[in-house]
């Protein structure tokens, strides 16, 4: 996911959390030592933009759909899958065609049953190129995407259909090994035609004209503004082991503002930054969460021929002392990181050692000033260049801006290199980033499921993420073995990502700056709580307030 999507619930940066409500298992089902009063008052960074399962994109609007809809699974503790909507799977030995077997109690807020047409019409509604859904191209490993996405095939010819009121049958064009984890994603939820029809361009744009099938509805949003409520959807088909009954959201943009209401008990929880955190870091309410994200700079080779040249880009990253942002500058509990793709994602199949770990190249991330200053002099020499003039493009958020000053300082410590900053409003800084008009340019990816090639598409010859035009064709063949003869392989599919991620820093085609902390002050009535460092949800289903 993108910046974009960083940092909104509490102010969070993209982390996890999916209720274990849909399992039937909750830590909250006794009413022994709750209060009576089950409701909580949250924050966030940024208003909703909309409850269109089809259309949302942002965290703000991604975390309330994790609470009001329900799809066929949801993420428990360390990414686990537990069964939501779907009771039974079967998957075929070739790991193409996967059959669901639906429960048949769970409805919409409208009475109405939820059924496999409705993941049918949601998912062809997504892939729908008039629909424009930004998160489409996750469902690309479904038979016939890219042909109903060209437009050379209708929405009705994609690989989904129901075989019954309560079985749905999905056929792929070649097995995905995280499919399963997509589906926990809420790009996959069902969608309720007859409500989708009715409200035409305005369905999802306020909290009445929308359909819901999860634990919690919205109310008292009406598009734009910047309070609103979940309540306990009493339709829910595990309602009986939801405890809270009312969630208060508002935005609130500014941690001190936040930690203000905090500590005047109008918020149960909030986000910190630096600042607080080492102000308030002896304090029992605050909890620190780190993984599934990663701050890294890219690198414009099609613009600046001196960044083609692998000694120029090391010297770039040795430059860089990453421990020194982590600790000294952020002062958040972000961490230096160990590659590209985030610690605490992904395990070994076998050894279940931290991928980050087993994937560690040292010269990628490391920092040795004298030894940078040796890479760049002879990098210039070889690219014939005399001087090194880059402009360090970032967002103009206040945080992004003290990151953009200290890499600016680093890095010119090298010889023979300026750096100029320029600040951006996020979607100014998008926009340039993606049409490759930056020389450096500082980008964020939170993981949107908890599979390591989340990360390394990204940086695959072509793909749109990757604008500074990285490409090498060992990376390559790397990523495309992992998702075509090694896919039904768990070892062997892991090594190949392992050995993706070896090469990526080798050649250093990003630079891994940082990976980001969620710190938060909890109220300690509130209980309950499961996190997961990948998509952007937190499980408030399994929440509840002691007494």
């Amino acid at each position: 996911m993108r910046g974009k999507h960083f940092g909104i619930l509490l102010g969070i940066t993209a982390l996890v959390v999916g209720g274990l409500a849909a399992c039937g298992k909750t830590t909250t089902s006794s009413k022994a030592g709750l209060a009576a009063d089950q409701e909580v008052k949250l924050s966030t960074k940024s208003e909703v933009t909309t409850l269109d399962v089809s259309k949302a994109a942002d965290s703000t609007s991604l975390t309330q759909l994790y609470h009001t809809q329900e799809g066929l699974y949801r993420l428990g503790k360390n990414e686990k899958l537990v069964n939501a909507m779907a009771t039974k799977t079967t998957v075929s030995n070739n790991g193409k065609t996967y059959v669901f077997n639906l429960r048949h109690d769970n409805k919409w807020n409208d009475g109405k049953t939820v059924t496999a047409k409705d993941y049918v019409y949601s998912w062809q509604r997504t892939v729908n190129p008039k629909t424009a859904a930004e998160y489409a191209y996750l469902m690309a490993g479904i038979q016939n995407y890219s042909q109903v996405q060209s437009g050379k095939l209708a929405p009705s010819q994609l690989g989904v259909k129901a075989l019954g009121k309560y079985k749905l049958q999905v056929t792929l064009s070649k097995p995905v090994a995280y499919f399963k984890l997509l589906l926990a994603f809420p790009t996959f939820f069902p969608q309720e035609q007859s409500v989708v029809d009715k409200y035409g361009k305005d369905y999802g744009h306020s909290s009445d004209k929308t359909a819901y099938d999860g634990p919690f509805v919205m109310t008292k949003w009406q598009g734009t503004n910047q309070n609103w409520q979940l309540l306990k959807n009493t339709k829910f088909w595990d309602k009986k082991k939801i405890t809270l009954k009312k969630m208060n959201f508002q935005v609130v943009a500014d941690p001190s503002t936040g930690l203000n209401l905090y500590q005047q008990k109008k918020l149960d929880a909030t986000t910190l930054d630096g600042t607080q955190v080492a102000n308030l870091k002896n304090n029992k309410d605050m909890k620190t969460f780190v993984g599934g994200s990663t701050y890294y700079m890219q690198m414009n080779q099609k613009r600046i021929k001196a960044l083609r040249n692998l000694k120029v880009r090391q010297s770039l990253s040795m430059a860089i002392n990453k421990q020194q942002l982590a600790k000294s500058v952020l002062r958040d509990g972000s961490k230096a990181p160990l590659g590209f793709v985030s610690q605490n994602l992904t395990q070994n199949p076998k050894t279940k050692a931290d991928f980050a770990k087993d994937a560690y190249v040292k010269s990628g991330v490391t920092y040795d000033l004298t030894q940078a200053k040796q890479l760049m002099k002879a990098g210039l020499k070889a690219s014939g260049t005399k001087e090194l003039h880059l402009t360090l493009m970032a967002d103009d958020t206040s945080v992004t801006k003290t990151v953009a000053q200290y890499i600016q300082a680093d890095l010119e410590k090298l010889p023979g290199v300026k750096v100029t900053l320029s600040t951006l409003p996020y979607k100014t800084r998008l926009s340039r980033s993606n049409s490759g008009n930056f020389d450096l340019v500082l980008s964020n990816w939170g993981a949107d499921f908890a599979d390591p090639i989340n990360f390394l598409s990204l940086m695959s010859t072509g793909n749109t993420n990757n604008n500074g035009g990285f490409s090498d064709a060992q990376y390559d063949s790397y990523v495309k073995k992992s998702e075509n003869q090694d896919a039904n392989k768990p070892t062997a599919r892991y090594n190949d990502l392992v050995n993706a991620e070896k090469r990526l820093m080798t050649q250093q085609g990003v630079i891994p700056l940082y990976q980001p902390a969620t710190v938060e002050m909890w109220n300690s009535k509130v209980s309950g709580y499961v996190w997961n460092p990948a998509g952007m949800s937190r499980g408030y289903q399994w929440m509840a307030v002691q007494k």
